[in-house]
């Protein structure tokens, strides 16, 4: 495979930054009531308030867009990079992806706390799965998807702590 041209790379760069603040806002219908929802929990005193999430997640997301954006340019012929590789990697983001939106369904949409904390375990292993494919093949890539997955870990915590706190309104 030959090296990709300047634009085209350019209007590669803009589509994984359109596909993934796509899937952002799939996930930011479900939260359209989430900050009066959110102030009604029950939270632990190490819970973030309701203002650090949105500038959080927008850094998160540009992050995971140039690393889908830094695979999907990888042209190199190592064995890790192969188009097969690089298919499977960009697959398994696509995944993440999905379930990252699902996740905001299921807490804030339709208030089913259980489900959200064991959804976003699938999402912490697809997320590694996905930083392990990305190591294979662009390691700034990879490491660019490092933040998204100490947020989750976090928020998977913390997903659990709200749900035990709030038998009621989860």
């Amino acid at each position: 495979m030959s090296p990709r041209s300047r634009s085209a790379q350019l209007v590669g760069l803009l589509a994984w930054l359109l596909a993934t603040f796509a899937a952002a806002a799939v996930g930011a219908v479900a939260a359209v009531d989430a900050a009066s929802f959110y102030a009604q929990l029950s939270k632990p005193a190490w819970a973030p308030p309701a203002g650090v999430f949105g500038p959080v997640w927008s850094v998160l997301y540009a992050l995971m867009a140039v690393a889908a954006w830094l695979v999907w340019r990888s042209v190199s012929s190592t064995a890790g990079s192969t188009a097969r590789s690089r298919a499977v990697a960009l697959g398994l983001f696509g995944m993440q992806l999905a379930a990252n939106a699902l996740w905001s369904w299921l807490f804030f949409a339709w208030h089913r706390g259980a489900l959200a904390a064991v959804e976003v375990l699938v999402l912490l292993a697809l997320i590694v799965a996905t930083v392990v494919a990305f190591w294979r093949i662009s390691r700034p890539a990879a490491l660019l998807l490092v933040p998204y997955l100490l947020w989750v870990s976090f928020a998977s915590v913390l997903t659990w702590a709200v749900w035990r706190s709030n038998p009621g309104l989860l």
